[in-house]
């Protein structure tokens, strides 16, 4: 039975396992991966305004929020494209380099392969390995990129939550710079680390490196769809050429320009999900789980066997848990379940659940 390919969604999987759910049953999502903080105040409290801007067509050039990004971010305006949430730029990405070949850094989002293979890309994979702690080795990466036109990286990764290397990245990003190699950057979850992982302040440096950036996860927008790309001039003309008018509707431009002064918001987010990740992390170690070195909000997890977890999915949901399988990512198998760091209450349901798992085996 092949499950759904993303996270979130509960009724969805429910309905593909034919499991059926009271309307008032509490279930918890472990499987969606945005702020458990939920999104700023100052959304709510605009968002009559807001609302009123549905009426009139968007702004199709989106000067205002670029402009906002520019600032924020220290960038030429020339330098930014807004896309319907990061997946729109990855698809635009994916179609300018149709027919070409890919590497993917995997185990990965899944939306670099669906857009890649959609477009008829050649996808070469670079698998990274558990006992080598998800990392990314530069020399093996490197054979990897012979003949390659172009490598998408996230970072921090998805699933795993591992960041890499700077030195390593560098490396990387240097080397494709000198064999015309496009590096396709994901940072959409860079916000929820506590020390600065991002590489967006070095992209004017380089001709062929792109970076991507989503608003969805943290400030919990991921119904509105806004993300943005930044790269060099030439590219960003290019991509806006292909990408059709008003993809980005009025509301999320608002909410966008709103959640750039968020500051405090992300701060607070940041020093939340630090400490509650390490109290779940270190107390799923205690009882004989494996997990990956996450630095974000979420994690996976694993039982020291190594064993297909789809057993344990199932339990998890009929205790109203919901996870987000891992079948789909390579490399993973489904040996594993990705979950989210929530607020305390629902990670201890969790973990009271978790080692509930492990008495009735």
């Amino acid at each position: 039975m092949k499950l759904p390919p993303h996270g979130s969604n509960p009724q969805h999987l429910l309905k593909t396992l034919n499991i059926k759910a009271e309307p008032n049953e509490q279930i918890i999502d472990f499987s969606v991966n945005i702020n458990p903080l939920g999104m700023p105040k100052s959304l709510a409290e605009n968002w009559g305004r807001m609302f009123q801007l549905i009426s009139d067509y968007p702004d199709p050039t989106l000067e205002d929020l670029t402009e906002a990004i520019s600032k924020k971010e220290a960038l030429p305006k020339e330098r930014i494209l807004i896309g319907n949430g990061a997946a729109q730029l990855i698809f635009l990405m994916a179609q300018k380099l149709a027919g070409k070949n890919i590497l993917l850094v995997e185990p990965t989002f899944s939306e670099y392969r669906t857009a890649c293979e959609a477009f008829n890309c050649h996808v070469s994979s670079y698998q990274l390995a558990e006992e080598d702690g998800w990392k990314i080795d530069a020399d093996i990466c490197l054979k990897h990129l012979e003949g390659m036109h172009a490598v998408f990286i996230c970072h921090p990764n998805n699933p795993t939550g591992v960041t890499y290397n700077r030195e390593v990245l560098l490396s990387i990003i240097e080397h494709c710079e000198r064999k015309g190699i496009f590096v396709i950057l994901d940072e959409a979850f860079y916000d929820f680390c506590f020390e600065n992982c991002s590489l967006l302040h070095i992209s004017q440096t380089y001709h062929y490196l792109i970076i991507l950036r989503s608003f969805t996860k943290m400030f919990s927008i991921a119904g509105l769809r806004l993300g943005f790309l930044a790269g060099n001039e030439k590219l960003v003309q290019e991509l806006k050429v292909m990408q059709p008018h008003w993809s980005v509707n009025a509301l999320a431009e608002a909410v966008g320009r709103l959640c750039l002064k968020e500051d405090e918001h992300v701060q607070k987010t940041k020093e939340f999900i630090t400490k509650e990740r390490t109290r779940v992390i270190s107390k799923l170690h205690s009882l004989g789980y494996v997990t990956s070195s996450s630095e974000v909000n979420y994690y996976l997890l694993r039982t020291k066997e190594k064993q297909d977890l789809r057993p344990l999915m199932l339990f998890l949901i009929e205790k109203g848990i919901i996870t987000r399988h891992t079948e789909n990512f390579r490399g993973l198998d489904g040996h594993y379940l990705r979950l989210t760091v929530k607020q305390k209450d629902a990670n201890n349901k969790l973990l009271s659940s978790l080692e509930s798992w492990l008495k009735k085996c």
